[in-house]
């Protein structure tokens, strides 16, 4: 676990309470899930800054601390200014280690250089940078490999094709969503063209030799 932040508890809630914090340098929030209460909170904008150009303060466990007392917690929302895109609002989720959480895992495509496809001059049409799944809040991967060294133009490879880390399930279970395909690029095209062309002329000028014999 790479980010801790404390917190301090807002007793107040609502749109001004918000502003007040927001105007002492703090980012609101609400903490909520387990078998507590929700409780609004405020983190220092600067810390909040820092966690999120860490790389590892969403789709990651990160541990509060109020006086002491620690309480850990998986990032579910930060809201952003739509004119600074400054941290506005945050929204934490109650978890310990085991518990199962729905999370999106960044997709890393292996196998480039061997794919057929890709050495035929096709080009990868990536469907999802993020895969949906489900495992334990204190075993989240930083990502999630998929091999693409055996696929061909016009191949597209499922999440049922790809080897999942141990104690990860796919989050979407009702279909077999499609993470990526390799597409015929206007270098192949034009590569395919040219050798069809190729084959025309060739023949029209065995016809044409055929007649003047």
């Amino acid at each position: 676990m790479s980010v801790v932040l404390d917190v301090v508890v807002r007793e107040e809630t609502g749109t001004g309470n918000a502003r007040e914090a927001r105007r002492n340098g703090m980012v609101p929030g609400v903490i909520y899930g387990g078998d507590k209460d929700a409780v609004s909170i405020g983190v220092k904008y600067n810390e909040v800054l820092r966690a999120i150009n860490s790389g590892n303060f969403l789709s990651n466990m990160v541990e509060l601390q109020h006086e002491g007392k620690p309480q850990k917690v998986i990032t579910k929302d930060v809201q952003f200014h739509p004119v600074t895109d400054m941290p506005i609002h945050l929204d934490f989720y109650r978890v310990t280690d085991k518990t199962i959480i729905d999370v999106d895992v960044p997709a890393v495509f292996v196998g480039e250089d061997t794919s057929p496809g890709m050495k035929r001059g096709g080009a990868l049409n990536v469907v999802r940078y993020n895969i949906e799944v489900k495992c334990p809040a204190g075993s989240i991967p930083d990502n999630i490999e998929v091999d693409i060294s055996a696929m061909d133009i016009g191949d597209s490879i499922h999440l049922s094709e790809v080897t999942l880390p141990k104690d990860v399930k796919p989050g979407i279970t009702d279909r077999d969503v499609t993470i990526a395909t390799i597409v015929a690029s206007r270098t192949s095209k034009t590569t395919d063209e040219g050798e069809d062309g190729e084959g025309d002329e060739g023949e029209a000028e065995a016809t044409e030799q055929t007649a003047e014999d």
